[in-house]
């Protein structure tokens, strides 16, 4: 006897460039486990519609008018927010330099808007099953071009870090940009023991996803 069969996700889509959200609108349009919820053109409309239609994703571009994304993200999936919407920023990596202010704020993940389209469907499928995404390469050259500006030098950094020496290490690959697959191999370990180490670290700090162990491996200067 077969079950159900499973509920599509729901995907809002953001954008203020008809043809980037057109674009979007039809590749997720087309996937047979996606439904596209809504699609708007500024960060507004884009935290009305996504408290109107609870969808599963929203996937946000951040320089627009009205609200910018951050502020859309930050009203959506916001600390404090009690019923929080999952975002997946999009953006122009070159323009952008407010990603890291858009994950501060409580998005899922970010991808660049020149992303092939099976990159950004796997980013709304890993972001929809409450993991976070962080492309490797983005990673490594974001969050280190604005380390400085993720880690202000009041931030404390001299506190203790609760983990153990094995934990901070997986804790510093995460932060480099490297993958489960990738920890494990750097460390001649299984994938599902970097899986418990992950686990452990968020715990321990009090983290919601792999995004804010980054910001605070680097905020605690753990990573250069």
């Amino acid at each position: 006897m077969s079950g159900a069969p499973a509920r599509p996700v729901r995907v809002v889509v953001c954008d203020d460039q008809m043809l980037v959200r057109t674009g979007l609108v039809t590749i997720i349009g087309a996937q047979p486990d996606m439904e596209v919820a809504g699609e708007c053109a500024d960060g507004r409309a884009a935290v009305d519609l996504a408290r109107k239609e609870r969808p599963d994703v929203v996937v946000m571009d951040v320089r627009m008018p009205v609200l910018d994304g951050i502020e859309a993200t930050r009203l959506l999936a916001g600390s404090g927010v009690p019923d929080p919407v999952k975002v997946l920023v999009v953006t122009t990596f070159n323009l952008d330099e407010y990603v890291y202010e858009a994950l501060r704020a409580g998005a899922s993940g970010f991808l660049l808007k020149d992303a092939p389209p099976d990159r950004l469907l796997h980013g709304i499928r890993t972001v929809a099953s409450g993991a976070a995404l962080l492309d490797p390469e983005v990673t490594r050259q974001l969050v280190g071009r604005y380390a400085s500006r993720i880690r202000p030098s009041e931030d404390g950094g001299d506190r203790e870090v609760p983990l153990t020496p094995r934990e901070l290490e997986v804790l510093r690959l995460i932060a480099d940009g490297l993958s489960n697959s990738e920890i494990a191999a750097a460390l001649v370990i299984s994938q599902e023991t970097v899986k418990t180490f992950v686990s452990r670290i968020l715990s321990k700090l009090q983290l919601r996803d792999r995004v804010q162990a980054v910001v605070y491996a680097y905020r605690r200067g753990l990573v250069n």
